[in-house]
């Protein structure tokens, strides 16, 4: 199945394109080379680039800026950035910068912008060295948007081959790793190459600032597409020197929607086959010393869960009552104890509590989230 022009060029993405040619040039800057790598092998697209940036004006400079085009942006759920440190295979990540949305004046609605905030300004002449990672949430688009019980699910991402920036490019290059080296179709550019399961763009030189030259791909992507369409936390802390944690989850599979009749014999004989778009369990990585696990929906308990952990994690293994194809929903909740010395400390007379925010669940996109806190009396 071929990916058709009406899916390589959106409406979006042709005004994007427009947008970007009259925006204005910020020249205190150049990037001498990006390096991007995007991970394509679960639901949640991953952006890493390394960024070596140039200061080749006349006065000091403070802040980087980054453009996402605002098709990708409204799906932004991570973005960090930190200061490269040493050279070769020497080099690390260190300092993390301080990352802010921007309104840099002139830019077109298409662009949105964030500010990387040096922790010293960057003088003429010298050069920084930058990792940047950014995840996006539905970014992948199934294509075609409903398959039968047998059918492989099939996706399209797309992007872009030059690096988007309101700086020139001296030198950069982009490769894509999808989870299988089953792919339909993608755009072949000048210096494109396919291996396995990558793709690579690049390397492209002397790129003038908002350079942009979209691609498609199109490839088979049969891993979970769960989403949490709700996600209610509740976290319970008592003097008794516990904290229960209870979370209540709305899931749905969000890829292919499933047509046609659903044959549990089929899926139980051949479950590779008659159900390879199907996600079967999900994965929840709890604290180290998580105790009293439970899992259970609207009908009671659940057995088909597994526990097993070590001195670093507590994992839960939990399997729905059914297998879920595209569209398909389920609900349930699972609750943990934990030890509140792990969690609450004290200091100058106040006490705190030290939580992670979103949800445990592996790869799990959450689009609403709720987080309740009680604290219970003595």
């Amino acid at each position: 199945m071929g990916l058709g022009l009406g899916v390589m060029r959106t409406i979006e993405f042709l005004l994007l394109i427009i947008a970007i040619l009259s925006a204005p040039v910020l020249s205190d800057l150049i990037l001498s080379k990006v390096e991007r790598r995007i991970d394509l092998t679960s639901q949640i697209a991953r952006i890493a680039s390394t960024i070596k940036a140039e200061n080749d004006g006349s006065s000091s400079v403070s802040e980087i800026l980054l453009s996402i085009p605002e098709v990708q942006a409204k799906n932004l759920a991570y973005l960090t950035a930190k200061l490269v440190e040493g050279k070769g295979k020497a080099k690390t990540s260190g300092v993390a910068l301080a990352v802010e949305p921007a309104n840099p004046k002139g830019m077109p609605p298409a662009l949105s912008f964030y500010t990387m905030i040096l922790p010293k300004p960057l003088a003429n002449g010298d050069s920084v060295t930058l990792d940047v990672l950014a995840a996006f949430t539905h970014s992948l688009r199934p294509f075609p948007e409903k398959i039968t019980q047998a059918d492989i699910q099939l996706v399209v991402f797309q992007d872009t081959a030059h690096y988007l920036s309101p700086y020139p490019v001296k030198v950069q290059s982009l490769t894509l790793k999808l989870p299988d080296a089953r792919i339909e179709s993608y755009t072949k550019l000048e210096n494109t190459k396919g291996l396995g399961s990558e793709i690579k763009y690049g390397p492209y030189e002397n790129l003038p600032p908002f350079s942009y030259s979209p691609v498609a791909i199109h490839f088979e992507a049969n891993q979970a597409f769960a989403v949490a369409r709700e996600l209610v936390r509740e976290i319970e802390i008592s003097h008794w020197g516990n904290v229960q944690v209870t979370e209540h989850y709305d899931i749905v599979h969000g890829g292919a929607m499933s047509k046609g009749e659903f044959s549990r014999l089929d899926y139980q004989s051949k479950p590779q086959i008659r159900g390879a778009s199907a996600f079967k369990h999900l994965v929840a990585k709890l604290p180290p010393r998580a105790h009293s696990i439970y899992y259970r929906d609207a009908i009671g308990n659940i057995s088909t869960s597994h526990v097993r952990g070590d001195s670093k994690k507590t994992e839960i293994l939990i399997e729905p009552r059914y297998p879920l194809f595209g569209g398909w929903k389920t609900a349930f909740t699972i609750g943990y104890g934990l030890p509140l010395q792990d969690f609450v400390f004290e200091s100058e007379g106040k006490r705190f509590l030290n939580f992670s925010f979103g949800s445990p669940m592996h790869d799990l996109v959450t689009d609403s989230i709720t987080l309740k806190v009680w604290l219970i009396d003595a």
